[in-house]
């Protein structure tokens, strides 16, 4: 068939192809499905494909967009239902596709078939208002991923049973090729030594985790502000609808506060969000189908949010819905996390649950290949299909990276910080800080006994107006010299003078530390390999606890003792790294 440009586009064309395929796309999330099923063509010149968008969706916004951006031939919708194509593809039902002149396969651009719409007591897509026109079935094919979808699918449309095909999921393949990549995923997404990385994901629509306004349920506030900073990555999973929905711009301003604490959140046309789920150590989720796949990869999984009215009776997210638990707004969501994570492993309805994403595990990107050329009146490529690794995230570390740029602020962030004691000998402490801006005082358990600790030129003067620790840091490029750090802490006892510990940066990753009540001054060194945490502003937190409520308070080391040596992690996991204070 000739390239339909124009109609004298046979004499512009450099490879012959023998079959058209027209993909249909009917928003982001549909089309960035479309683009991984049409890897099945690669490398075949025999087979060429043009795009479309059907217009029924209102929540298309970035879907031309995003098929001009991948360099894709796009026709109208208009123009799309004129021509004749060798077979179509389509991820959704949306859209007059009975008008298409094709023979047409029609998949799920999900984790199955899971949702309801419209008013329907059966899931979205497996319907006679989704799958028959004029009493015959549109689709060619319907492609399931499960057995259980064609017993629903006899209920719910039974002249469509004899043209499904249960084909298995090809992402959650693709998700479970990619497990020996992890520690390249985690590296790519910035995750250091002794952290875990925690996805939350996000669905649309109302009583997705985006919705929830109330603070005490704020799964994505939460996890920024309750689990140790130091410890923790946290990357938010957005579903396009919303991302697209809203625009990128907004939802970045809606989650700034969250960004600039370290919230990672890459676009959801990209796959860094699969790579963060092999990557992860935990999901907190909604009803979306980067719940199932994380539960369905072993994730711990609590529920942030969850619309049980619009899970399909039956359906493995009806399931899910009752085997996970919520999160709760009266706990502290680490021992939710915690508990999940141990709990969780050897659940037997969640390992049947987990069962129910794919019945044809390993086998979807074959069966599916063989699908296509079957229709296609082709012969298979020699080369025999097989589910590929995700894609490494391209920018190490900064997933986040989208149109809105993320601002960088100059300012060490505000932290409150706890130094807890371990063992019987007082010289080893566990340090963990927690982002200052986003806590509430009716979630503050985790907080018990936590000193402040602010950027002395914080533009926010609530931070140093109520700091404990004071951080006069070296700015580079031009920063204080030494003595002039000096003089500013000296200078900061006048201006602030609640404050227990003043603590200018030294260039070794210590500080030189000031004590305004008793004009004890200290400098705190790291000695001997360190780890990655190490910072002067954990080595001020280590100093204020260790003289000032610690076992040798209230004076420490002075003239004739010993330097006090203490041994610091930031966490279980965490390597160990010694910090030396002695008398100036």
């Amino acid at each position: 068939m000739p390239l339909p440009l124009a109609e004298d586009a046979e004499r512009w064309r450099s490879v012959f192809a023998e079959r058209t395929v027209l993909a249909v796309a009917h928003n982001v999330t549909s089309a960035t499905r479309l683009l991984d099923l049409l890897a099945l063509f690669e490398g075949d010149r025999r087979v060429e494909t043009v795009f479309t968008c059907t217009g029924s969706s209102a929540l298309d916004n970035g879907t031309l967009e995003l098929l001009q951006a991948r360099g894709a031939l796009v026709l109208a919708w208009s123009e799309a239902k004129q021509r004749k194509f060798d077979l179509a593809i389509a991820t959704s039902r949306g859209g007059d596709l009975y008008n298409l002149h094709a023979p047409l396969i029609g998949t799920p651009h999900g984790a199955g078939y899971n949702k309801l719409l419209g008013g329907s007591r059966e899931a979205f897509g497996l319907t006679e208002e989704w799958l028959m026109h004029d009493g015959r079935v549109v689709p060619s094919a319907i492609v399931l991923s499960h057995e259980e979808q064609r017993a629903r699918l006899a209920v719910s449309c039974p002249d469509a049973v004899p043209l499904s095909l249960v084909a298995g999921d090809p992402c959650f393949d693709e998700l479970a090729a990619s497990a020996p990549f992890r520690p390249d995923y985690r590296h790519a997404l910035g995750v250091r030594r002794g952290q875990k990385l925690v996805v939350v994901s996000s669905t649309w629509g109302r009583d997705s985790v985006l919705d929830a306004a109330d603070p005490e349920r704020d799964a994505l506030r939460r996890a920024l502000a309750e689990l140790p900073a130091d410890e923790y990555r946290v990357l938010a999973a957005v579903h396009p609808n919303a991302y697209y929905g809203h625009g990128a711009w907004q939802l970045h301003t809606w989650l700034a506060p969250l960004l600039a604490c370290g919230l990672m959140l890459p676009r959801p046309d990209a796959q860094t969000w699969k790579a963060a789920l092999v990557a992860a150590d935990a999901l907190c989720g909604d009803g979306g189908s980067v719940t199932q796949y994380g539960v369905s990869l072993g994730l711990p999984t609590v529920l942030g949010s969850f619309a049980t009215d619009k899970a399909a009776p039956g359906s493995p997210m009806a399931l899910l819905a009752r085997a996970v638990p919520r999160l709760s707004a009266h706990r502290p969501l680490l021992p939710q996390l915690d508990d999940a994570a141990r709990r969780q492993a050897a659940d037997p309805e969640l390992r049947h649950l987990r069962s129910l994403v794919t019945s044809r595990p390993g086998q979807a990107a074959a069966l599916l290949r063989a699908l296509f050329y079957q229709r296609l009146g082709l012969p298979e490529p020699a080369t025999p299909a097989a589910a590929r690794a995700v894609p490494v995230p391209a920018a190490p570390g900064e997933p986040a990276a989208g149109p809105p740029e993320a601002r960088r602020s100059p300012v060490v962030a505000p932290m409150y910080v706890t130094v807890g004691t371990v063992g019987t000998d007082g010289d080893a402490v566990t340090v963990r800080r927690y982002h200052a801006a986003l806590q509430r005082p009716s979630q503050e358990d985790h907080l018990a006994g936590a000193q402040l600790v602010a950027d002395i030129d914080d533009p926010d003067t609530q931070w140093p107006r109520s700091a404990d620790v004071l951080l006069v840091p070296a700015r580079p490029r031009g920063g204080p010299v030494p003595a002039e750090r000096a003089a500013a802490g000296a200078e900061a006892v006048a201006r602030y003078p609640g404050c227990a510990l003043i603590a200018t940066e030294e260039p070794d990753d210590g500080c030189a530390a000031l004590l305004p009540g008793s004009g004890t001054r200290v400098r705190a060194t790291w000695s001997g390999p360190r780890p990655w945490w190490v910072s002067p502003a954990i080595a001020a937190s280590v100093v204020h606890e260790r003289l000032l409520s610690g076992p040798r308070a209230p004076h420490g080391p002075g003239a004739g003792r010993p330097p006090l040596r203490v041994r610091v992690t930031i966490g279980a996991d965490a390597e160990l790294a010694l910090l030396v204070v002695t008398a100036l």
